[in-house]
Parts: C-alpha cells; sequence; structure tokens
C-alpha cells in the first residue's frame, strides 16, 4: 500500500529534539551541490529563459538547449575553478546520461574528488517515467561505470517524486534523498526497504528556484545567503543545523553571478567552527548519531 509522506515521517519539532553534536567542536555544516543536467533537444526543455515567439512552444527549442549547454561548455568551469581555489568539495547530482554525454566535465569532477549523487537518467520529473525502477537503476549503473561504485545520495529531477518513489530509491541501495524540503537537519522517512535519511536541501539559496523562476538581482542571491547562514550560525549554537548552496552551471557559472558565489564562500569561510561536508559526509555522521 502506497503511504503519503505524513505516513512516511512524523511530524517533529526542532526544538523538542536531543542536540545533534558536530565533531571538531564544530557547529554546522554547509552542504554545496552542483547540478549536472542532460537536456535532451529532442524534447521540450525542462527550464526556458526565452519565451517561445508568438507564445506557441516550438521544438526543437534551440535557444533555451543552447542556453543550458552554455553552462556546460563555459559555466562549469567557472563553478570547478571557483570550488577548487577554495578547496571546497562539493556533491554533484548528476543525471546518468551525462556521464556518457558530456565526459569531459565527468572526468573533471571525478579528478576533483566531488560526490557523485544521482539525479535522474535524463532531466523530467520522475511523474513522466513509464518505469522509474529502470531509469533510477540505469543512472546508478552509470554512475557506478564512471566511478567504480553506486552513489549513496539521490535527488530527483526538479524534486519530483510520485508516492512510490523513495520505496524504490530505498529497495535499489539508496541511502539518503534531497528532495524533501522539510527540516534544517536530516531526519529518517520510512520505506518498504527500511529507513532513508532525507538530507536538508533548500530552494531557498538555489539559484534555479531564485534567478531563474523568481527573478531575483543576481545581488539577492548574496545577500539572502549571508543572512540565511547568520541564522542558521545562530541557532545552531545549540544544535547542528545544514545549509545547503544549490548551483547550476547555466545560472551561477556567469560572469555576473560567479563573484556572488565567491563572495558568500568567502563569508561563511570566515567563520569559524564551519565544516563544508558532501552528502556522504552527513550521511555518515548522522548515522552515528544513532538519531
Amino acid at each position: 500500500m502506497l503511504r503519503t509522506p505524513k505516513e512516511r515521517i512524523p511530524y517533529s519539532a526542532i526544538v523538542d529534539r536531543p542536540p545533534l553534536i558536530l565533531p571538531q567542536s564544530a557547529r554546522m555544516v554547509v552542504w554545496p551541490l552542483v547540478n549536472i543536467e542532460h537536456w535532451d533537444i529532442r524534447r521540450p526543455m525542462p527550464r526556458t529563459v526565452l519565451p517561445p515567439p508568438m507564445g506557441i512552444p516550438l521544438m526543437p527549442d534551440i535557444p533555451n538547449w543552447a542556453w543550458h549547454e552554455y553552462g556546460m561548455r563555459v559555466g562549469f568551469w567557472r563553478l570547478h575553478d571557483c570550488l577548487r581555489q577554495f578547496k571546497i568539495i562539493p556533491t554533484l547530482a548528476i543525471n546518468g546520461s551525462v556521464c556518457t554525454e558530456y565526459p569531459r566535465v565527468t572526468r573533471a569532477a571525478l579528478d576533483a574528488g566531488w560526490e557523485f549523487m544521482g539525479h535522474g537518467y535524463i532531466q523530467g520529473p520522475m511523474h513522466g517515467l513509464e518505469d522509474q525502477r529502470g531509469a533510477i537503476r540505469k543512472t546508478i549503473e552509470a554512475v557506478r561505470a564512471v566511478t567504480g561504485k553506486a552513489p549513496r545520495g539521490w535527488e530527483s529531477p526538479g524534486l519530483t517524486e510520485t508516492f512510490e518513489t523513495v520505496d524504490i530509491l530505498s529497495e535499489e541501495g539508496i541511502e539518503y534523498v534531497a528532495d524533501w524540503i522539510l527540516d534544517e537537519q536530516p531526519c529518517r522517512i520510512a520505506t518498504t526497504a527500511g529507513s532513508i535519511v532525507s538530507m536538508p536541501y533548500s530552494v531557498d539559496i538555489n539559484d534555479v528556484s531564485m534567478m531563474a523562476v523568481q527573478q531575483h538581482p543576481s545581488a539577492e542571491w548574496l545577500a539572502r545567503g549571508i543572512r540565511q547562514f547568520d541564522r542558521l550560525y545562530r541557532d545552531s549554537a545549540t544544535s547542528a543545523r545544514v545549509m545547503t548552496i544549490s548551483l547550476h552551471p547555466y545560472l551561477s557559472g556567469v560572469p555576473h553571478r560567479i563573484g556572488y558565489v565567491e563572495e558568500l564562500f568567502q563569508y561563511i569561510l570566515g567563520r569559524p567552527d564551519i565544516l563544508f561536508w558532501t552528502g556522504e559526509q552527513i550521511l555518515d555522521w548522522y548515522n552515528g548519531t544513532g538519531a
């Protein structure tokens, strides 16, 4: 029987929980993610920056496909260099098909030691798949073929899940998901194969929601990021918090935005007791707490 989200994850007030304590006298985790996707020119584009002429959708959609392709050809390399300069190892949310469509990008992330997290096989909602399990398995195997191991984490394209997605993910060996944006700490979701950890993802410090959807000025991303960090840092004095920073090359890798990304990282690194961790590092710590 399919379960609703509330049947899988009981309500828990963060103020009622035992404190979560980080190692190394740290008080807060920052989790950077880089999202790498494959947009198939034979399909409608997952996101658009230009409306179609006369309001009539057209295929192939060259301008919007090329907007994303810029991110793979140019923007990714700005983010790659930025993270290298700050010695930050992010989690890479990667479409399985990217492993063969963009091997140069995949190799650069692997050589830099990034964690690979499944992000669907090709960019599109889970609801549109005839065989979710097959697509999940195909993604896992694509990542395994490149990295030598299966991904431990998963972020669905567009954070989309059906009522059964989380069961399938858990049954296929995925240990944590980033689709359930419902907390500032990891928590457990009940599945048909035991529990899976929900990792604190963010649509607040996320360039898609801010830049592509809400269309804020670029400087607003930095201003919000600083305020988000400052409050979480304050709240983490009693129990650890996780701040997620989600980046896409075709948005944050453009010339007029990359400087704001650099400024936010520089600001955060100027504060003590901060850990920049990958998803699997957060997972291992949380599992070790017994929570």
